[in-house]
């Protein structure tokens, strides 16, 4: 059995054949230059962000059921000093929000770190000084020191170390690009 090649060849290649001229060489592609990542559009990057403050708000919301929680307990539940009770509620809602922004709101992030522990954990130091010294200034000044006021109090301290907290965190704590390998324990 015999096959003709002249046959099964396009019919640019056949005529190159038949009229002895060497077929043109295909243009050789080379790969593009690696560009900048593409901007993202506005409507995403507004939406990317409004995710971003829901889940920073899920996780706040339950630091600060905890930190209530814990503040109440500590405060009218055992009699401690207020000062002692808002640190300590503080304090502990750190330990569980810095789980909960790790391994939600921020997942997508940059990788556990000793220095992205580090980071959040002093940025939340400073943050339980901001929410202690506004509670001592609300419980002393303002006289909001019953368990309404208290809690009043505790309130808006939470509130206003809040925004400092989500400024930071987001903007040095889990930053976008970075390298997700590097430093992973």
């Amino acid at each position: 059995m015999t096959v003709n090649l002249a046959e099964q060849r396009p019919q640019a290649a056949r005529a190159a054949v038949e009229a002895d001229v060497p077929p043109v060489p295909a243009p050789v592609l080379e790969p593009a230059p690696a560009l900048a990542p593409a901007p993202v559009p506005r409507p995403a990057r507004v939406r990317r962000f409004a995710v971003e403050v829901a889940k920073f708000g899920v996780v706040g919301g339950s630091g600060v059921a905890v930190n209530f929680l814990v503040f109440n307990f500590l405060l009218h539940g055992l009699a401690r000093p207020p000062m002692t009770a808002t640190v300590l509620a503080s304090v502990v809602a750190m330990g569980t929000n810095y789980l909960g922004f790790r391994f939600f709101a921020y997942r997508d992030r940059a990788s556990r770190t000793g220095r992205q522990i580090a980071l959040f954990f002093v940025l939340s130091g400073i943050g339980v000084v901001m929410e202690s010294a506004l509670f001592y200034a609300a419980y002393h000044a303002l006289a909001m020191n019953g368990p309404f006021g208290s809690n009043v109090a505790k309130a808006l301290s939470i509130g206003l170390a809040s925004a400092f907290r989500f400024l930071v965190y987001r903007t040095w704590v889990f930053q976008h690009g970075a390298r997700h390998g590097a430093g992973t324990r």
